[in-house]
């Protein structure tokens, strides 16, 4: 009975400190967001989504040029990251052997964890410095790099979650391994590759310290994509140190903009995983 008493208590201790800690890191969360939702909200208008940045000490104005740069940076890094990510996975879920598949997976998983000032510090060795010039095309390899390992690893975790009898199915009807992999095994694990990919998306959509080494910033519209690019992680930044107050109301605008994003991302791969789950049901 003693026995019983303290293994009770000790239940009770661990899932009262366990619910403690949970509302904690709630509660700082929405700390975070509703103080970022109070002071963004009162800052948007209109004119914050059409019109471009005034000079330093005026007020109005907005960031449109680092709404579209944002778009058009995620977008390349996109093209770039997702089919070698992509690729990659379905290489080392389905072609690879042993040694060379757990290196691939290691310099992965590091790269992963390489800091994305680093990663800004390669592009701009890379690209900027023999290109002469701060450009789109640099910002977007910059955080492509960033986008690579997520979707590679993704991939290979879906593909492997697939079952071998649709292999074996496949391969004895007479497909090829190709045709088996893309008409087969990758349909299978859809949702799960779409979902990986787009928190890559989510992933690199506030990044910050790799751009202030590629695309720099731009108080204009860029007009080609060798060019420096605004983005709002940047307008963000170099809002927020400003000595302005109408910057630094702006800065909490694209702060909330940008917030905004990823959640939709967020809610999108949420939506992608149930649509999928309940298709298996089906």
């Amino acid at each position: 009975m003693d026995r019983t008493a303290r293994r009770n208590a000790l239940n009770n201790t661990m899932l009262t400190l366990t619910g403690v800690c949970t509302v904690i890191t709630s509660s700082v969360l929405f700390l975070i967001l509703g103080f970022l939702v109070h002071n963004g909200w009162r800052s948007l208008s209109w004119d914050f989504f059409t019109k471009l940045p005034l000079s330093a000490g005026e007020s109005g104005g907005g960031m449109a040029n680092a709404i579209v740069g944002s778009g058009v940076l995620i977008l390349i890094s996109a093209v770039i990251g997702i089919p070698v990510g992509f690729l990659g996975g379905i290489y080392l879920a389905e072609f690879g052997g042993t040694a060379i598949p757990m290196l691939i997976r290691y310099t992965a998983d590091l790269l992963n964890g390489v800091p994305s000032i680093v990663i800004g510090i390669f592009a701009w060795t890379v690209i900027v410095v023999p290109m002469h010039h701060f450009s789109a095309w640099a910002g977007g390899f910059a955080l492509s790099m960033m986008m690579v390992p997520i979707g590679l690893r993704a991939t290979e975790q879906f593909l492997r979650g697939v079952p071998d009898s649709l292999r074996e199915g496949s391969l004895a009807l007479g497909a090829s391994k190709t045709r088996t992999i893309l008409t087969v095994i990758v349909p299978a694990a859809r949702q799960g590759i779409l979902t990986g990919m787009i928190l890559g998306i989510a992933r690199i959509a506030g990044e910050t310290a790799p751009l202030l080494f590629t695309s720099f910033n731009n108080q204009y519209w860029a007009s080609k994509l060798g060019e420096p690019t605004a983005s709002l992680s940047v307008m963000i930044y170099t809002h927020a140190i400003s000595p302005y107050d109408d910057w630094h109301r702006q800065a909490w605008a694209a702060g909330l903009v940008l917030l905004v994003l990823v959640l939709v991302a967020n809610i999108a791969c949420r939506w992608v995983l149930s649509r999928g789950m309940a298709t298996q049901r089906g």
